[in-house]
Protein backbone atom coordinates (compact mmCIF):
# COMPACT_ATOMS: atom_id res chain seq x y z
CA UNK A 1 0.00 0.00 0.00
CA UNK A 2 1.16 3.45 -0.58
CA UNK A 3 -0.21 6.76 1.20
CA UNK A 4 -0.71 9.90 -0.84
CA UNK A 5 -0.75 13.24 1.39
CA UNK A 6 -1.06 16.76 0.22
CA UNK A 7 -1.55 19.75 1.92
CA UNK A 8 -2.35 23.23 -0.21
CA UNK A 9 -2.28 26.64 0.67
CA UNK A 10 -5.10 28.66 -0.98
CA UNK A 11 -4.39 31.68 -2.28
CA UNK A 12 -4.13 34.94 -0.10
CA UNK A 13 -6.55 37.24 -2.17
CA UNK A 14 -9.49 34.90 -2.00
CA UNK A 15 -12.39 36.06 0.77
CA UNK A 16 -13.12 33.55 3.68
CA UNK A 17 -16.56 32.64 1.45
CA UNK A 18 -14.29 31.97 -1.39
CA UNK A 19 -12.34 29.94 0.32
CA UNK A 20 -15.13 27.66 2.23
CA UNK A 21 -16.82 27.37 -1.35
CA UNK A 22 -13.19 26.26 -2.98
CA UNK A 23 -12.50 24.21 0.23
CA UNK A 24 -16.14 22.56 -0.38
CA UNK A 25 -15.25 22.43 -4.11
CA UNK A 26 -12.16 20.28 -3.83
CA UNK A 27 -13.11 17.98 -1.05
CA UNK A 28 -16.30 16.81 -3.18
CA UNK A 29 -14.45 16.03 -6.46
CA UNK A 30 -11.91 14.38 -4.93
CA UNK A 31 -13.81 12.17 -2.76
CA UNK A 32 -15.98 11.50 -5.65
CA UNK A 33 -13.24 9.53 -7.47
CA UNK A 34 -13.57 6.60 -4.74
CA UNK A 35 -14.60 4.03 -6.82
CA UNK A 36 -14.08 5.41 -10.37
CA UNK A 37 -10.02 5.14 -10.42
CA UNK A 38 -8.51 1.26 -10.52
CA UNK A 39 -6.06 1.20 -7.74
CA UNK A 40 -7.28 3.98 -5.44
CA UNK A 41 -8.59 2.25 -2.12
CA UNK A 42 -9.61 5.31 0.06
CA UNK A 43 -9.65 9.10 -0.12
CA UNK A 44 -10.56 11.88 2.33
CA UNK A 45 -10.01 15.43 2.45
CA UNK A 46 -10.25 17.23 5.33
CA UNK A 47 -11.26 20.80 5.32
CA UNK A 48 -13.05 21.41 8.75
CA UNK A 49 -12.37 20.85 12.24
CA UNK A 50 -8.36 22.42 11.63
CA UNK A 51 -6.96 24.16 14.31
CA UNK A 52 -5.57 28.05 14.59
CA UNK A 53 -2.14 26.49 13.78
CA UNK A 54 -2.56 24.84 11.21
CA UNK A 55 -0.70 26.96 8.07
CA UNK A 56 -2.71 24.28 5.47
CA UNK A 57 -6.22 25.20 4.11
CA UNK A 58 -6.47 21.55 2.84
CA UNK A 59 -5.27 17.95 3.64
CA UNK A 60 -5.89 15.18 0.67
CA UNK A 61 -4.99 11.90 2.31
CA UNK A 62 -5.48 8.90 0.23
CA UNK A 63 -4.26 5.37 0.15
CA UNK A 64 -3.32 3.30 -3.23
CA UNK A 65 -2.67 -0.67 -3.48
CA UNK A 66 0.67 0.38 -5.09
CA UNK A 67 3.42 2.80 -6.40
CA UNK A 68 2.23 2.12 -9.89
CA UNK A 69 -1.30 2.40 -9.02
CA UNK A 70 0.10 6.30 -7.76
CA UNK A 71 1.34 6.91 -10.68
CA UNK A 72 -1.70 6.16 -12.50
CA UNK A 73 -3.77 8.10 -10.58
CA UNK A 74 -1.35 11.01 -11.04
CA UNK A 75 -2.17 11.07 -14.60
CA UNK A 76 -5.92 9.38 -14.80
CA UNK A 77 -8.51 11.71 -16.63
CA UNK A 78 -10.55 12.06 -13.85
CA UNK A 79 -7.80 13.20 -11.20
CA UNK A 80 -6.71 15.58 -13.83
CA UNK A 81 -9.91 17.19 -14.39
CA UNK A 82 -10.64 17.70 -10.81
CA UNK A 83 -6.86 18.95 -10.34
CA UNK A 84 -6.96 21.72 -13.13
CA UNK A 85 -10.52 22.59 -12.42
CA UNK A 86 -10.94 22.76 -8.63
CA UNK A 87 -7.04 23.15 -7.09
CA UNK A 88 -4.44 24.58 -9.20
CA UNK A 89 -5.69 27.49 -9.63
CA UNK A 90 -7.00 28.41 -6.58
CA UNK A 91 -3.96 27.22 -4.47
CA UNK A 92 -0.44 29.13 -3.72
CA UNK A 93 1.49 26.30 -2.03
CA UNK A 94 1.26 22.71 -2.47
CA UNK A 95 3.19 19.83 -0.26
CA UNK A 96 3.22 15.91 -0.88
CA UNK A 97 4.44 13.32 0.73
CA UNK A 98 4.32 9.51 -0.36
CA UNK A 99 5.08 6.88 1.67
CA UNK A 100 4.89 2.93 1.34
CA UNK A 101 2.41 1.99 4.43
Amino acid sequence: MVKHIILWQLKDELTPDQKQEISAGVKAGLEGLMGRIDGLQDIHVTIDRLLPTSNADIMLDCTLTSFDALKDYAVHPLHVAVADSKIRPYTKTRICIDYEA
